[in-house]
């Protein structure tokens, strides 16, 4: 019995603009240190709480607030604390970098109703260099990745482990054939950014 030639790819998606021939090789996220302003502001929130039920207790020393108020005033806390911090997860986890064998993807996501794609294909990419800079990057391993195209720079800040995001993609263009000018360790640098980001 002849095989049907008709068949076609039967590859699941794994984004909505997957092409029906395109491959996803790897994905990565920025480090979650870009979380460290929501993680403040719900810290912060933390206290609301205790700090109403201390209050409390010294302007109405005759009749403090029971221990019941206590735990429902550090309950409203979490609670709070939770609501202030979950716009700054939903903008780390949803925002993420995508390499297939065809093309480079950023996609950014600031609040619930902000969205961002950078789409290039893969034999657009010049150069690639990444820095890691100060005591806190070195430590927690985070660094920025410009990726030099032939549209302008495509500035990526607080990226986790640099190094091995860009050894990943250097060997994503090597299988592909593609062989960018410079794959270097460098400062990053570029006066015309066609995307650059910055953490509000």
């Amino acid at each position: 019995m002849a095989k049907d030639k008709s068949q076609v790819n039967t590859t699941e998606k794994l984004f909505d603009d997957q092409f029906d021939d395109e491959e996803v090789l790897f994905t990565f996220r920025k480090h979650p240190i870009v979380m460290r302003k929501g993680l403040v502001i719900a810290s912060v929130a933390l206290l609301a709480g205790p700090l109403v039920t201390l209050l409390l207790t010294y302007v109405q020393s005759t009749n403090p607030p029971s221990i019941n108020f206590f735990y429902a005033s550090l309950g409203a806390s979490f609670l709070l604390s939770a609501l202030l911090f979950f716009p700054a997860w939903i903008a780390w986890y949803y925002s993420y970098f995508i390499i297939t064998n065809q093309r480079f993807i950023q996609i950014t996501r600031k609040g619930l109703f902000h969205k961002t794609v950078v789409d290039m294909n893969l034999s657009q990419i010049q150069s690639m260099n990444y820095e890691v800079s100060g005591f806190q990057a070195t430590v927690l391993k985070f660094g920025t990745i410009m990726v030099q195209t032939y549209m302008g720079d495509l500035v990526i800040h607080e990226v986790q482990h640099p190094e091995k995001v860009q050894s990943q993609i250097a060997r994503v263009l090597r299988d592909n054939n593609i062989t960018p000018v410079d794959m270097n360790t460098t400062d990053v640098q570029g006066e015309d950014d066609i995307h650059e980001e910055t953490d509000e």
